[in-house]
């Protein structure tokens, strides 16, 4: 089966466009954009769907805020008849450096609210998630204001770089699979 389910996580609202938290939005955008895609409003979520290299791609950035992100992802999958190994979820990581991406096909929320109401709405942590870094420069009690923050000026042509290099982590997670793609992104590191 050629379908693939792709999962940008974020909150819906200008006032979270382009923070750190909705880098799985960006994301997700990016890919779209690239492949000549549109998203519509649709039943929990903006979908898009993208046709490349014989495969098919729906591509949802849920609507239901991060802390119930589990329920988009749920109705997609099964409206769409999309294998759970078939799916990716993007996401942003507090534990990685800026500098960082990393891809698995398991692991556990990391204390992500939208991954946490995932795995809790799937009942396993076995599906595939690319995580983002975003670092964890923040002072003490100041964690909600950075993961809702914009990206600082020195992190941009970072943060650019790898939101290229996620709709690539896409394309070929599609085609060789998770494995292989695993072994080309968790060793790469980003500098500007």
């Amino acid at each position: 089966m050629n379908k693939f389910l792709i999962i940008g996580l974020g909150n819906i609202g200008l006032e979270y466009h382009h923070t750190r938290h909705n880098i799985g939005f960006d994301v997700v955008d990016a890919f779209v954009l690239k492949h000549g895609g549109l998203f519509k409003m649709d039943r929990l979520a903006y979908v898009a769907e993208v046709k490349w290299k014989g495969r098919t791609f729906i591509c949802i950035k849920p609507t239901t805020y991060m802390n119930l992100s589990g329920k988009a992802f749920k109705y997609w999958m099964d409206k769409e008849k999309i294998a759970l190994e078939n799916t990716l979820t993007i996401v942003d990581d507090l534990a990685l450096p800026v500098a960082k991406l990393r891809l698995r096909g398991s692991g556990s929320d990391g204390g992500h609210n939208g991954l946490r109401d995932i795995q809790l709405t799937l009942g396993t942590d076995k599906y595939p998630k690319l995580r983002f870094g975003i670092g964890n420069n923040f002072p003490k009690g100041m964690q909600a204001e950075f993961v809702l923050g914009k990206w600082w000026k020195e992190e941009e042509p970072i943060v650019r770089q790898k939101i290229e290099k996620c709709v690539e982590v896409i394309e070929s997670f599609s085609t060789i699979g998770l494995e292989k793609t695993m072994n080309t992104v968790n060793n790469s590191s980003f500098t500007q």
